[in-house]
């Protein structure tokens, strides 16, 4: 009896699936035009103008080359996305949002997230020239430590199981996740990012494969980066001492120590403002990839046109015997150059 029953359902079922399924035609508004700033940034972690600056660069790439009617314009695609990264939930309920079926709502996200990648991709540009002057003088007025063009530091994005080398991706506190290597300047701007690797792979060996730690190598950048004692020391990248023999070498961990603690309170802010990247992506680990990229763009982008709220409860310290130029010998060790840096600065 229960077979039929079965059988039943499933010919029932059958039947409803090949019936011709009514077009319904949603209202879709447009909330650019009724929502004010603060409700705009609630909701979609923008304001207007920073919005429509976005929607400039890529709707080229957004408009669709169709004849059916309804279709979904660019600045909706941008806010269906902008809505997925800010809060991170499944794609139903952000196309609820809008009156957006999921299905297109997942195509929406996919293109917005390519097209912010095409286009603004050069936002995330490790400062040069002048612009490492500011930096290094950014860092300097945290705690006196000179010469810091970045501070380095790795974060942990979830991510769902993925079908190939599934262990690989299982970091230390048991979860798969992507292990994002960052760095920092003194206005949570990110300058350099390799969003690639598996969770269970160290910090070290991220930033020994990565283009950045080959372009200090070679020389091209004249200056110092922070890490955290999980890095070596080498003569480009500082890391504290594990046992400080004397006040120089204590006050130099303080003063690392202060300026470092901007990648933590960084890695803070991204995820908060795009909660997606807090509790977890749930799609294949290239649009992973994509995604967390794309969030790093917007999250420069955000900074750079003054459209994000940080709390910025850093003291600025002066420190009058700060001002020289530490000495550069490429002869020097890593070990010789960490002590000449504690005996000159601290």
């Amino acid at each position: 009896m229960a077979a039929f029953h079965v059988r039943r359902m499933r010919v029932r079922n059958r039947r409803q699936r090949n019936l011709p399924r009514p077009r319904v035609f949603r209202d879709r508004l447009n909330p650019l035009e009724f929502m004010d700033d603060n409700e705009l940034f609630d909701r979609y972690r923008f304001r207007r103008p920073t919005i429509t600056y976005i929607l400039k660069g890529i709707h080229h790439f957004l408009e669709r080359q169709t004849r059916r009617n309804f279709a979904l314009s660019p600045v909706t695609q941008l806010l269906l996305f902008l809505r997925f990264v800010a809060t991170g939930t499944h794609l139903s309920l952000v196309g609820d949002s809008l009156n957006v079926s999921d299905s297109a709502t997942g195509r929406a996200c996919r293109d917005v997230c390519q097209a912010i990648i095409t286009v603004f991709q050069h936002v995330i540009s490790f400062p040069v020239g002048e612009k490492a002057i500011q930096v290094m003088e950014g860092f300097r007025r945290i705690a006196g430590f000179p010469n810091v063009l970045g501070c380095v530091d790795g974060t942990f994005v979830k991510i769902i199981s993925p079908h190939e080398n599934e262990a690989d991706f299982v970091n230390r506190k048991g979860v798969h996740a992507l292990n994002d290597q960052m760095v920092y300047d003194p206005n949570f701007r990110v300058t350099s990012l390799c969003a690639k690797w598996p969770g269970s792979v160290h910090d070290s060996r991220i930033f020994r494969t990565s283009g950045l730690c080959q372009q200090f190598e070679n020389g091209i950048h004249q200056g110092l980066l922070l890490g955290d004692s999980g890095y070596p020391c080498t003569k480009y990248l500082m890391t504290p001492y594990l046992s400080p023999a004397d006040n120089c070498q204590g006050n130099f961990n303080r003063a690392l120590c202060r300026t470092r603690v901007l990648i933590e309170q960084t890695f803070g802010i991204l995820k908060r403002r795009f909660n997606c990247l807090h509790n977890g992506l749930r799609t294949t680990l290239e649009q992973s990839i994509k995604y967390v990229t794309s969030c790093v763009i917007l999250h420069d982008i955000g900074i750079d046109h003054n459209d994000i709220i940080i709390n910025n409860n850093i003291e600025e310290i002066a420190v009058a015997d700060c001002t020289g130029c530490i000495n550069m010998n490429p002869t020097f060790d890593s070990t010789a150059k960490r002590n000449d840096i504690a005996r000159q600065f601290f």
